[in-house]
C-alpha cells in the first residue's frame, strides 16, 4: 500500500460506507405523492411495533378531520399487520366506513417468527396513539400474538391480494388480483410492511427443498448440520435458536464484521458453539453439502472482534479456494425486497429512482445555474467569450438613481448597481425564509439556535456589512484618515468592500482576498489566524460542523433550503472515494497560494507570478473550474436531486482541510448501542453520506470527519440512541456532552427533559 493509499485510508476510507435501501417516498404524516394514499408501518423506515401501531392510528385520525358524506368507503386498509390493524381499530372507533384487506392472515409477520422468539417493543417510554398497545417490553412470540389477537377482536380482514391502487376521479380504486371487483374509497392506507419477495443468493441449488427463508420451530432441525447465510438480527437469531437445540451451525456472512445486529444477539451468539465465517459467500448448494468461498478476493479484511475470548470468528481469506462442508439445511436470512413493484404500479414515487421528469428538471436547473453564476461573476465562458447580450442584462443604471451616496438610500442604490448585490440579497432571503420553516418543522433547541445563528451570520456580516454598512461608512468619510484609512488600505484597497466576506468565509473557501488583494500581507495574517488557529481550535472541541454547520454560508443554504432534501445524498463505497476529490482541490489551491506569495515577493513579472496567473485566471483555471463551476453550477445545480451538500462533501477545499483537523478532534456523535434497532434511519438521512448506523450498532463514538453537526441523525433516531459529545482521543472515553439547552434528540427530550423538566416536542 503506497503513501497516498495509506493517507486516504487514515483520513476517510477506513470508515464504513453503508448503503440505503430504496423505499417509497413518504412524508412525515404518511402521505405520498398520490393524493389520498398513505403509507404506514415498516415502509416508513422504522421497523418497530410501537411505531407501526402509532403511525396507523395517527393517519386515520388525520383522515377523520376531513370526513365527508359519501356512498363510497371512507377508507381501504391494505395489510393486516400491526399498523393495519391499529388503523382499523381507530377507523372503527371514529365511525369511518372502511374495509381491511390481507393476502394471507392477520399479523402474518409475527406468526412466522421462530417459536418462542423474544420480541422487543421499543422504545420503552413510548405510548402509541390508538387502542393497540403493548404491555411488556419483551414478549415471547406466542404471548405477543395472543395479546394482539385479543386486542383486535371484532376486526375481520377480508382475504384478498391487491395488485395496485389507481385514481378514478376524486376516488382511489383498489385493484384486486383475480376476478374480485375493485374497491372505491376516498382514502387508502398501505400497511403491507416489507412483504416483498425474499432476497435470492442467485447460486446453483438455491431451489432445493433443504433451503429455507424462515425458521418456524428450531426443534424440527435438532441435531442437524445447518448453514445460516446473513449477518443481521434475523440471521443471528436463527443461528442462536438452532444452536440452542443442538444443531451444528455455521454462519456465512459476506461482510467483514457484524454491524447491524443488536449487541444482545452478538453476545448470545458468542456464548454458543457456532462457527462464524466472515468475508464468505455461498457458491453452490448441493444435496448433502454447501460450497463456500471468499466473498471478495481483492480485499484483505481482518476478522471482527467479538466479546468472548476463545471464540474468534474466522475468514476463508482472500486467496482461499472453495470449501465444501457437510450440510442438512440452509437458511438464507438476507432479508426481503420491499414491494416496490406494487408502488410503481400505483404511481407512488420511489426514493432514489429516476424518471424522465427528474432528468429534464435536473438538466434545466443546471443550465439555469450555469447562466446565473456566469452572469453574477461576469466571468467569460471558456473558449467562447461573454454571455450573449440578451442573457447579460446589466443593473448598473440603478446606481444613477441617487447621486448622493452619503445617504443610506443612495448607498443601497449604488450597491444595487452591482450584480452580486441581487445574488446575495436573494441568497440571504432564501436562508431566512427556509430557516424559519426549518425551525417550525424541526422542533428542537439545537435546530432553533443553529438556524438562527446561520441566519444572523448570513444577513449581517455576509450581506449588510459588505453591501450596505461599509459602503455607507466609506461614503461618509469613516475610512478617510487615521485607523479607518489603515483598515481600508490594508483590507479594502480601492473601496473593495466586498472583501469583507473574507472575515467569515475563510481561506481556502473564499480565495479572492488572498489571490487578488494588493497589498496581500493583511489578508495573509488574518487568513493564517482564521485557517490555522481559530478553525483548528473550533474543530478540536466541536468538530468540523462548528464551522460547516454553524457559520459557513454554503452550510446555511444546505441546512435551510436543503433541509427537506438531505435524504437524497447517495451512499456507498464508491461515493466515499469521491470524497477525496476535495483533497486534490486542497492540494491545487495550496500550490496556487504558494505561487501567489512567491509572486508577491519576487514581483509581478516573476515566474511564480506568471504561473499563478495562468493557474488562477486561465480559461480553465481555478477561478472558473472550482470557484464557479464546482462550487456554483454543480454545487447548487444538483441541490434538489443529490441534497444540498454536494459541494461541501465532495469538493470544498476548506472542508478537506478540516477533515485533517478532525482526525485529532474530541467531537463525536455518541451512541447507546443497547437502544439501537438497526433501522438505518440515521444513515439514510445523513446528507454527508455517513454510515452512522454502523457506529451506533457497535456503540462506538462516530468519528467520520465528514460530519457537519447538522443534528439530523440525532433528531431522527426513533429510540434516542444518538447524542453529541466529546471524547478523549487517546481512550475514546466520553469527557463531555452537549448542554441541555442544545438538546437535539426529541426522544431524549421526552425521556430526560431539559434542565430536569420533561419537554414536549
Amino acid at each position: 500500500m503506497n503513501v497516498l493509499s495509506r493517507y486516504a485510508r487514515w483520513l476517510h476510507l477506513k470508515w464504513p460506507a453503508g448503503t440505503v435501501e430504496n423505499l417509497p417516498r413518504v412524508n412525515e404524516d404518511g402521505s405520498t405523492n398520490v393524493p389520498g394514499l398513505y403509507v404506514v408501518g415498516d415502509l416508513t423506515g422504522i421497523p418497530l411495533l410501537k411505531f407501526s401501531s402509532d403511525t396507523g392510528a395517527r393517519v386515520v385520525r388525520l383522515m377523520a378531520q376531513d370526513r365527508q358524506t359519501s356512498d363510497h368507503l371512507d377508507l381501504v386498509i391494505i395489510g393486516a399487520g400491526v399498523s393495519g390493524m391499529a388503523a382499523a381499530l381507530e377507523a372503527k372507533k371514529l365511525g369511518l366506513k372502511f374495509e381491511i384487506l390481507e393476502s394471507s392472515e392477520a399479523f402474518f409477520t409475527v406468526v412466522n417468527f421462530p417459536a418462542r422468539k423474544p420480541i422487543f417493543t421499543y422504545p420503552s417510554g413510548m405510548t402509541p396513539a390508538g387502542d393497540l398497545q403493548f404491555r411488556e417490553e419483551v414478549h415471547p412470540k406466542e404471548t405477543l400474538l395472543e395479546d394482539l389477537r385479543r386486542e383486535t377482536v371484532g376486526i375481520t380482514p377480508r382475504r384478498a391480494a391487491v395488485e395496485s391502487v389507481t385514481r378514478k376521479g376524486d376516488l382511489l380504486q383498489v385493484n384486486l388480483e383475480g376476478d374480485d371487483a375493485p374497491l372505491l374509497a376516498r382514502r387508502v392506507i398501505v400497511a403491507i410492511g416489507r412483504s416483498g419477495n425474499f432476497r435470492k443468493l442467485e447460486v446453483p441449488g438455491e431451489d432445493l427443498d433443504k433451503v429455507y427463508n424462515r425458521l418456524h420451530d428450531p426443534k424440527d432441525f435438532a441435531g442437524k448440520k445447518i448453514v445460516v447465510v446473513g449477518g443481521g438480527d434475523s440471521a443471528l437469531e436463527t443461528a442462536i435458536a438452532l444452536a440452542e437445540v443442538g444443531c451444528d451451525v455455521t454462519i456465512a456472512y459476506r461482510g467483514a464484521q457484524f454491524s447491524r445486529p443488536k449487541p444482545d444477539n452478538i453476545e448470545r451468539l458468542a456464548a454458543l458453539p457456532v462457527k462464524v465465517l466472515f468475508v464468505t459467500r455461498v457458491a453452490e448448494i448441493r444435496q448433502d453439502e454447501v460450497v463456500l468461498t471468499a466473498a471478495d478476493r481483492g480485499v484483505g479484511v481482518s476478522p471482527a472482534r467479538l466479546p468472548r475470548s476463545g471464540w474468534p470468528p474466522q475468514s476463508l481469506g482472500q486467496d482461499a479456494q472453495a470449501t465444501n462442508i457437510p450440510n442438512d439445511a440452509v437458511f438464507t436470512m438476507i432479508g426481503r425486497e420491499p414491494p416496490l413493484e406494487f408502488f410503481r404500479k400505483s404511481s407512488v414515487k420511489i426514493r432514489g429512482e429516476w424518471r424522465v421528469a427528474n432528468i429534464v428538471g435536473l438538466v434545466a436547473f443546471v443550465l439555469f445555474c450555469f447562466w446565473l453564476y456566469h452572469w453574477k461573476s461576469g466571468h467569460a465562458l471558456p473558449f467562447v467569450g461573454g454571455l450573449p447580450a440578451w442573457l447579460n442584462f446589466n443593473p448598473s443604471r440603478v446606481g444613477t438613481w441617487f447621486t448622493d451616496r452619503t445617504t443610506l438610500l443612495g448607498t443601497i442604490a449604488h450597491s444595487a448597481s452591482g450584480r452580486a448585490f441581487y445574488y446575495t440579497l436573494a441568497y440571504s432571503t432564501i436562508i431566512v425564509v427556509f430557516g424559519i420553516r426549518r425551525i417550525r418543522r424541526r422542533k428542537t433547541p439545537y435546530v432553533k439556535w443553529q438556524t438562527l445563528t446561520l441566519m444572523a451570520i448570513q444577513v449581517f456580516p455576509l450581506f449588510i456589512l459588505p453591501e450596505i454598512l461599509l459602503p455607507y461608512l466609506g461614503s461618509n468619510g469613516a475610512f478617510d484618515s487615521g485607523a479607518g484609512l489603515w483598515i481600508k488600505n490594508t483590507f479594502f484597497p480601492g473601496e473593495s468592500w466586498w472583501r469583507a466576506y473574507g472575515f467569515v468565509l475563510a481561506w481556502p473557501l473564499f480565495v479572492y482576498n488572498w489571490f487578488t488583494a494588493e497589498p496581500i500581507w493583511g489578508w495573509l495574517v488574518l487568513g493564517f489566524l482564521q485557517t490555522f488557529v481559530a478553525i483548528p481550535a473550533m474543530v478540536y472541541f466541536w468538530g468540523k460542523g462548528a464551522y460547516c454547520g454553524w457559520i459557513c454560508s454554503c452550510g446555511a443554504l444546505a441546512e435551510t433550503l436543503g433541509d427537506t432534501h438531505r435524504h437524497k445524498m447517495p451512499h456507498g463505497p464508491a461515493w466515499n472515494r469521491l470524497n477525496l476529490a476535495g483533497q486534490v482541490i486542497l492540494g491545487v489551491v495550496g500550490v496556487l497560494m504558494l505561487l501567489r506569495i512567491l509572486g508577491w515577493i519576487f514581483g509581478p513579472e516573476s515566474a511564480p507570478a506568471r504561473l499563478f496567473k495562468l493557474g488562477f485566471e486561465g480559461q480553465l483555471g481555478y477561478g472558473w473550474t472550482v470557484d464557479l463551476f464546482l462550487a456554483g453550477v454543480v454545487g447548487y445545480g444538483l441541490y434538489f436531486w443529490f441534497s444540498g451538500r454536494v459541494w461541501c462533501r465532495f469538493f470544498c477545499p476548506l472542508a478537506a482541510l478540516m477533515h485533517i483537523y478532525h482526525r485529532f478532534s474530541r467531537f463525536r456523535i455518541l451512541a447507546d448501542k443497547k437502544k439501537c434497532i438497526s433501522c438505518n434511519v440515521c444513515t439514510a438521512i445523513c446528507h454527508q453520506g455517513i454510515d452512522v448506523m454502523n457506529f451506533a450498532n457497535k456503540g462506538e463514538p462516530m468519528a467520520d470527519p465528514q460530519c457537519v453537526r447538522c443534528s439530523a441523525c440525532v433528531a431522527a433516531c426513533p429510540t434516542g440512541v444518538l447524542s453529541f459529545g466529546q471524547v478523549d482521543p487517546r481512550t475514546n472515553e466520553t469527557v463531555k456532552t452537549d448542554p441541555a439547552w442544545l438538546a437535539a434528540s426529541p426522544v431524549l427530550m421526552r425521556e430526560i427533559g431539559i434542565n430536569g423538566r420533561p419537554h414536549r416536542v
